[in-house]
This record gives C-alpha cells, sequence and structure tokens, in this order.
C-alpha cells in the first residue's frame, strides 16, 4: 500500500485567510491526502500568504524562506505559495523567490490536490500572471451572484459555489425573490486546523469600494456575497464540532446582501445564526462607518448570542485625509455614532484601525485625530504608518510626508492609543461579563522558579467587547475559574484590569461544555 501523501497549511495575516486555509484542507483531505500540524513532518509546506501591507508581505517570505529550510532537516520536499501575495504577485514572486517550488492563485484552489501532486512529482506548474480581479465579475452587483456560479472568478472561503448554485432549492420566503439556498445539509467544504471554540466564517468575498491606500479589491476581486443558506449551513456544521463564538468576516459585512437583493440581509441574517443550537454568541467584524444603518445597530445591540461589537474601519478622523482615502466622516459624526450605539447598549465594543503619514497629512490633522481617539473611547486601535503600496491611486499623490515624521507620528499616536486603551478597560471594573475560556495554560511563576508547574494555571477567555487575537483577553481567577474548560462560557465581575485586558472573578458554576477534542471529531 503506497505511503500516503502529508500536508501542512502555514497560515499567516487575517481571519479571512484562515477560513481559505480550511477551505483548501477540506479540499485536500477529501482528496486522500493527510492533515498535519508540523511542516517539518509534512511532504509539502503550505503557506498561505499574506499581501496586504510591506511587513506582511516582509512576515510571509520568511515563513516561506523558514519552510524552505525544512527541506534539509525534515520531511519536507516541496513549499508552495498561496494566498494574497501569491495571487497578487504570481510568476514576479515566482522569479523574486525560487525557493518556493510553486506559486498558486485563487484560480487553482479547486485543484489544489493535482497541482500538489504534480510539484510533489517533480514537476512544475506555471506561476499565474497577476489581472484585476474586479474585472472578472459585472460591474452590477445584481448580475453576480449567477456570474460566480458559472465560474467566472474563483471565489475562496465560499466552498463550491458551483456546486450549490446547481443543486439549489427554491427560496424561503424571508430572502429576497430569485435567491435559492443550497438544498439540503451538504457538509462545508471545509476541514478545521484547530479545535478552539471560535472560528470564523466567510459573509462575503471582494471589495466595491475604492480607498485610494488599499489595493485588496484589485486582488480579491469585486463584493461578492455568500448565500444565507450557505452561511447558516456552515454555522451548523461548527456548531455540531464544538464552536460556540462564530465570527463573520469578510472585506465589507456592511455590504452583505446588496448583490442577493437586499442590503439589509445581516439583520434577518443575524437572528438565525444566533438561534442555531450549541452557538453561544455571534461576532460581526469588518464594519464600514458611512454603511452603518440604524436597523444594523439595532440587531447588533439587542440580539441574545450577538456581540454588541462594532469593529468599525475609521482610517482617520481629519476630514481632508478622509477624503484623499476617499473615505466619508469626519470627528463629530463618528463620535455621533459611537454615541448612538452606546445609547442601545453603554457596555458595548468599538475597535478600529488608523493611518498615520498618510500623503498630505498635517499637523493639524494630526491634532484632529488625537481629538477624536481621546473623546470615542474604543476598546481596542490599532495605529499604522503610511507606506506606499503599488497599484494604489494614493501612491502617485505628491505631499508624501517624510518616513522620520512618519515614524514620529506612529510611535506618538501608538502611546497615546495604548493609554486610551489602558483607561477604557479600567472603565470596565465593575462589570458583570460573560466569558468564553479559550484556554487554560500554564501560568507566569512570579518568582522565577523552574518547572512546568511553579507558575500553576490561567485561564484565559474573552469578553463580548473582545475579539480573537486583537482585543485583549479576560483573566479569570479565584472562585470556580479553575473548574472551567476551553469552550466554558463563565458569567464573571470585572476586578481589575492590566492594559487592555481584565481580569474577572467568576460568579457561579462555568458552563462546561466544551469543542470536540480532535480525535472524537475523527471517531464520528
Amino acid at each position: 500500500m503506497p505511503e500516503r501523501r502529508t500536508v501542512a497549511l502555514v497560515t499567516l495575516g487575517c481571519a479571512r485567510n484562515e477560513v481559505d486555509s480550511e477551505e483548501l484542507a477540506g479540499r485536500l483531505a477529501a482528496d486522500g491526502w493527510d492533515l498535519v500540524t508540523d511542516a517539518a513532518a509534512a511532504d509539502v509546506a503550505v503557506v498561505n500568504t499574506c499581501g496586504f501591507v510591506e511587513a506582511a508581505k516582509k512576515d510571509s517570505v520568511d515563513a516561506l524562506l523558514e519552510a524552505n529550510d525544512l527541506k534539509d532537516t525534515g520531511r519536507t520536499q516541496a513549499v508552495v505559495a498561496v494566498g494574497c501575495m501569491a495571487e497578487r504577485y504570481g510568476k514576479e514572486l515566482a522569479d523574486a523567490l525560487p525557493e518556493a517550488d510553486g506559486v498558486l492563485g485563487f484560480d487553482d484552489y479547486a485543484d489544489i490536490s493535482v497541482r500538489l501532486q504534480t510539484i510533489l512529482s517533480g514537476g512544475s506548474h506555471d506561476a499565474h500572471t497577476p489581472r484585476d480581479r474586479r474585472k472578472l465579475l459585472p460591474i452590477s452587483p445584481a448580475e453576480r451572484q449567477d456570474a460566480a456560479a458559472r465560474g467566472a472568478a474563483a471565489l475562496p472561503g465560499h466552498g463550491d459555489t458551483g456546486a450549490a448554485a446547481a443543486d439549489a432549492a427554491a427560496a424561503p420566503a424571508d430572502l429576497p425573490a430569485g435567491v435559492a439556498p443550497a438544498s439540503g445539509p451538504r457538509p462545508p467544504l471545509r476541514r478545521r486546523l484547530g479545535s478552539g471554540p471560535v472560528a470564523s466564517v466567510k459573509l462575503a468575498s471582494g471589495c466595491d469600494r475604492r480607498c485610494t491606500f488599499c489595493a485588496i479589491p484589485s486582488f480579491r476581486g469585486s463584493f461578492v456575497s455568500r448565500r444565507p443558506s450557505d452561511v447558516l449551513g456552515e454555522t451548523r456544521w461548527l456548531a455540531e464540532q464544538g464552536v460556540r463564538e462564530v465570527m463573520l468576516v469578510s472585506e465589507n459585512n456592511t455590504s452583505y446582501g446588496k448583490d442577493l437583493g437586499d442590503v439589509r440581509l445581516l439583520e434577518t441574517l443575524l437572528p438565525e445564526l444566533a438561534a442555531v443550537p450549541g452557538i453561544e454568541r455571534i461576532r460581526v467584524s469588518y464594519l464600514q462607518p458611512a454603511e452603518m444603518r440604524p436597523g444594523l445597530i439595532d440587531v447588533l445591540t439587542s440580539t441574545e448570542k450577538v456581540a454588541p461589537y462594532f469593529d468599525l474601519s475609521f482610517q482617520h478622523s481629519a476630514p481632508e485625509v478622509l477624503r484623499a482615502m476617499r473615505r466619508f466622516g469626519d470627528t463629530e459624526r463618528f463620535l455621533h455614532l459611537l454615541a448612538e450605539i452606546r445609547s442601545r447598549a453603554p457596555e458595548a465594543g468599538a475597535r478600529s484601525n488608523f493611518i498615520v503619514g498618510f500623503p498630505g497629512e498635517t499637523e493639524r490633522d494630526v491634532e484632529e485625530l488625537e481629538r477624536f481617539l481621546t473623546a470615542a473611547r474604543l476598546d481596542a486601535v490599532g495605529i499604522f504608518g503610511y507606506s506606499d503600496e503599488e497599484g494604489t491611486e494614493a501612491a502617485g499623490y505628491g505631499s508624501k510626508v517624510a518616513p522620520e515624521a512618519v515614524a514620529e507620528r506612529l510611535a506618538h499616536m501608538t502611546r497615546l492609543a495604548e493609554e486610551l486603551t489602558a483607561q477604557r478597560a479600567e472603565e470596565r471594573v465593575g462589570e458583570t461579563i460573560r466569558v468564553l475560556v479559550d484556554a487554560v495554560e500554564d501560568a507566569p511563576d512570579p518568582d522565577g522558579d523552574a518547572g512546568a508547574d511553579a507558575g500553576g494555571e490561567e485561564v484565559v477567555g474573552r469578553a463580548a467587547h473582545q475579539a480573537p487575537e486583537t482585543d485583549g483577553v479576560t483573566l479569570l481567577a479565584g472562585g470556580s475559574a479553575r473548574q472551567a474548560a476551553p469552550g466554558a462560557l463563565v458569567t464573571a465581575k470585572v476586578v481589575a484590569s492590566e492594559g487592555v485586558d481584565l481580569v474577572a472573578e467568576p460568579i457561579g458554576e462555568p458552563d462546561r461544555r466544551r469543542p470536540r477534542e480532535p480525535a472524537e471529531e475523527a471517531a464520528r
């Protein structure tokens, strides 16, 4: 009997990439590949790259080079690049990085098994020539669903779109006319690469906005919503595997449904997702302030099991800078939006990212951004220094801010953000929160003694205002904290803060349900 082929997926970048990796894993597992977590133990290491900004691209190249080194020390025979950087640069990346045995674009995902087998057998697959993926689908959003179903554009993370359209049934009465869901409990084309209690689900792909600093639409394409039935089906499948929190991701969740005939479809979908048995929290990420509407705010702040969490893409608050970015709003409008949210849910979480040093940004603009951040009381803030991205409109702008000035503004605003978010965390002391336990870890040893158990265990989780990996954590201490396992939901009172992190003491007994372990899932 021939030895089975093994593959490891190394994922960089955002939660959207994590979903794409799990779709690739599903395709490979269905074709007989064994998935392993350690790249050194794999015949092929597949690196799902990020191509958003310069730092992310460097991390992707480093990961590819590190995987290539395993050819000398481990089982690894081939290293393959996929993901945004591979899609964005294609042959250019292949020529610049001969250590990668293959550079595959999104159009290769449906045939990923064949591509990897060819490369593993010593053959080659020509790296694709990048193209503007916005041109693959109709300009009219209403015409995109049919075009996508016909295979006009690959949509990573959407599963087998063609098959879903082929066996679609009549649309339920609560969906827009002409929107047909996939029939039956067809499992998603996905294999989980972890066993934690939280997972992301793609709501859509691509973006129709034309922010002058962003290249994402050119390599991710035009905005295309997933059908509600597919989102619901994938959420049910995740719940069956022990997932308790689902995070909805896309480049722009506020546009969901516009190509399905109803831009308010998210307001209908969220209560249905929250009603899925086993799911205790639904989190929506990537919201555009200019597209926020009262009905969506109402659903996000009043629906049981939907986290009152607002990941708002502000980017700046000085109006001149925002207009140069081809974005909308200003300090007062953004503060009004936050006030409207908190009037409905005072405990609501809010986070955002900001760019400093954008071409033409003045010291007065920086002061305006400071004014906004000081008044906004955001729970988490990401500050990034501007850098030119090839293919973007802003790369051709004059009035560039000197690199040393960008670095100075970045350092200053980062310090301010850290101070303000720590203050916001301190404001939460005394609140009663619901904490989803992510992990039970070895605690740091305060005395510096040797030994794995010297510091005891630390129960790490997240409240509703804390998204995975980006917004800090909640440490559970005292009471019944030690009885909590990953996946448990714990009602707790916040007793202290440490930077953006919270310390909370459980109130009562934790819900001890937990995600299934991989061995349990394999036995099903």
